[in-house]
């Protein structure tokens, strides 16, 4: 299996990261996140729903603690050589083993730098490393090291981001011949997610969101499938991905006649849209980017539907979310650099009147305004009955 990226490009993130371990005086990392795995080596798999861990020594040494079923897969997909085993077995710890592979790293007396931020770290986990290395290192918080180095794509990766936002306008538009009166939901996500397998692509982070008439005004994926209504309202939430790389846009589709509340919240949604791309540049940070959407929902009296979060970083995701650091909300200080993808979703829902409009995409940015990835129109989406 060919690898993601070419080893020079590894090699740029390696150094990146160990330079960065030196300004945060980290000895070594204990990387637990499967995103940081996978960006600093290409290590891909889900086998993070069990213990393994990749220590990162700051004179760029990289070993592997994995069970024996993600042996091969480390060997197939990242540019990891030493790689170790730990035992399955009745009362087997991997921490005590963890702490044998420190002492013969000569890390014992360091200091740690550890990602507990992460699916990839249970609060088991926690608790054995909690319980066993603070006797031979000094441990600290490092769950955002190599997150920030993550949300700045360089040039291979939006190559990669690129494909993946082909795949997300790819998806749509297969569903878009299905949706209308007599449309099952099954079938319009099969096609959806039919178009990105097509395309080589991959599995989403997390499930694609589908929900029609009362639940079209629900922001998460739930079981259940309903047949749509000649006059009826679909919301879609779905992400292209390519390489783990997701590019994420979001719709609420009406079937049959528009209601005058569905056109005031796309108006709403549209404008609020409008202002986070002006705010989406370098100078500002991800909590102006929450505050333009606020004021601008606000401004027109619909404060009440609105969420307390617009949107956030895109990149390379493992499940259960393909949602990255950082995120839109209120004061949130994380700054707007280049050539960073952000999702910004304008999620309205009005329950007082069954109502749901829904409209975002992924951007990427520069130097200036930020660049949509999207070739879809974000007019109002209606299918006549």
């Amino acid at each position: 299996m060919a690898l993601a990226f070419s080893r020079a490009e590894y090699a740029q993130r390696l150094d990146a990261l160990c330079a960065r371990m030196g300004g945060a005086d980290h000895d070594a990392l204990l990387l637990f996140s499967p995103e940081s795995m996978f960006w600093l080596t290409g290590y891909d798999t889900f086998g993070y729903c069990h213990f393994q861990s990749m220590v990162v020594t700051r004179d760029g040494r990289i070993v592997l603690l994995t069970r024996s079923a993600d042996l091969r897969q480390a060997r197939a997909t990242s540019i990891v050589s030493d790689i170790r085993v730990w035992e399955d077995r009745d009362g087997a710890s991997p921490v005590l083993q963890l702490r044998d592979l420190l002492f013969e790293l000569g890390l014992d007396g360091a200091r740690l730098g550890v990602e507990y931020d992460t699916h990839g770290m249970t609060g088991r986990i926690a608790m054995e490393i909690t319980a066993h290395l603070p006797e031979i290192a000094d441990l600290e918080d490092a769950s955002r090291i190599v997150a920030v180095l993550r949300a700045v794509k360089s040039p291979a990766e939006i190559e990669m981001v690129r494909r993946a936002a082909a795949l997300t306008d790819a998806a749509y538009e297969a569903a878009w011949p299905l949706i209308g009166p007599g449309a099952r939901e099954g079938d319009i996500l099969a096609a959806m997610q039919g178009a990105v397998f097509a395309g080589d692509g991959d599995y989403p982070g997390n499930e694609f969101v589908i929900g029609s008439g009362p639940e079209a005004l629900l922001c998460r994926y739930q079981t259940g499938r309903r047949t749509l209504d000649a006059q009826d309202q679909l919301t879609l939430e779905w992400a292209g991905v390519f390489r783990r790389y997701h590019v994420a846009a979001m719709r609420t589709v009406v079937v049959g006649t528009p209601t005058a509340r569905h056109v005031a919240l796309h108006e709403t949604a549209r404008a609020a849209l409008a202002a986070v791309e002006e705010t989406l540049t370098p100078g500002h940070t991800f909590g102006d980017v929450f505050a333009a959407h606020a004021r601008e929902v606000d401004r027109r009296g619909e404060g009440a539907h609105r969420l307390n979060a617009c949107g956030y970083s895109l990149g390379t995701r493992f499940s259960p979310s393909w949602m990255d650091w950082p995120m839109a909300y209120r004061d949130n200080p994380a700054e707007i650099v280049p050539n960073m993808v952000v999702f910004l979703h304008m999620i309205l829902m009005d329950s007082d009147t069954g109502t749901a409009m829904s409209l975002g995409q992924s951007y990427l940015t520069g130097d200036g305004p930020a660049e949509g990835l999207s070739k879809l129109p974000l007019d109002l989406p209606v299918k006549p009955g």
